[in-house]
């Protein structure tokens, strides 16, 4: 894929997505978030895509917003219309990823600041490097949390925890990140992308098609009943018990052998 602003990497069912502005901690800009829109696109209809990597280069995840434009608009007496540009950018592509019937994984291997720690959060899961660090940076210029960060982060570390950091802005560590429950392993930097491929190699030889059904079961559940639950995880297990892999899964159990799944 020719990107200017991320690499686009498939090998053995596994699609790896980096951000790509080095220079500027990977702050996306426009083209930047068109871009990883498309990305996701590509890995939603790409069969021989099992599991996505999400990472940055150099030494930051994603360090937010690039406010190169916001300052570009101050310049000449304008103002930036946040709400067109978050309904035009970060929340279909915050949606994007949440929906991919596919695991998705973020390697964070820097700071994660703002709308980039939003980026970590709609992944399913999250491997951090012990130099990573993570803050709802919003407050610092008067901004409040946005793409996803009101309903994520609460549901993630708890309902107080979650207002200290959009309150203050302050950086928690990697450390501090996994006994809050924010990511769910911290690994030694030089480690973080083989960890992450192990996990996405094993992802990308599992039952794709119902991890999909899995994460639409969660995310339905987070806002549903009991009852409205019950009746949706009922949808979902006829749905995964349509398909070939459950067939496979089954055999293999009968005959005490290892499943081979093929995604479908």
């Amino acid at each position: 894929m020719g990107y200017e602003t991320i690499l686009f990497e498939k090998e053995d069912g596994v699609l790896t997505i980096t951000l790509n502005r080095p220079d500027k901690l990977n702050a996306a800009n426009d083209t930047m978030l068109s871009e990883l829109q498309d990305a996701f696109k590509q890995a939603g209809r790409d069969q021989e895509v099992r599991a996505v990597i999400l990472t940055g280069a150099g030494r930051g995840f994603c360090a937010g917003q690039d406010l190169g434009n916001v300052k570009e608009r101050l310049d000449t007496g304008g103002r930036m219309d946040y709400g067109a540009h978050l309904r035009h950018t970060y929340n279909p592509l915050i949606l994007r990823i949440r929906q991919l019937p596919k695991p998705v994984i973020a390697a964070v291997n820097g700071v994660a600041a703002g709308a980039g720690m939003s980026l970590v959060m709609a992944c399913d899961l999250r491997l951090a490097a012990e130099s990573a660090s993570f803050l709802q940076a919003f407050v610092r210029v008067g901004l409040v949390p946005d793409s996803g960060s009101t309903w994520m982060l609460p549901r993630l570390i708890g309902m107080a925890r979650a207002a200290e950091m959009m309150l203050t802005g302050r950086r928690i560590s990697a450390q501090e990140a996994y006994e809050w429950g924010l990511i769910n392993k911290v690994v030694p930097d030089d480690a973080l992308m083989e960890d992450a491929r192990k996990l996405a190699g094993e992802f990308a030889n599992a039952p794709t098609k119902v991890i999909g059904y899995i994460k639409r079961a969660l995310d339905y559940a987070a806002t549903s009943s009991l009852e409205e639950a019950l009746e949706y995880e009922a949808d979902m297990q006829e749905l995964a018990g349509r398909t070939n892999d459950h067939l496979e899964g089954l055999r293999a159990f009968l005959e005490k052998r290892p499943p081979k799944y093929t995604g479908t």
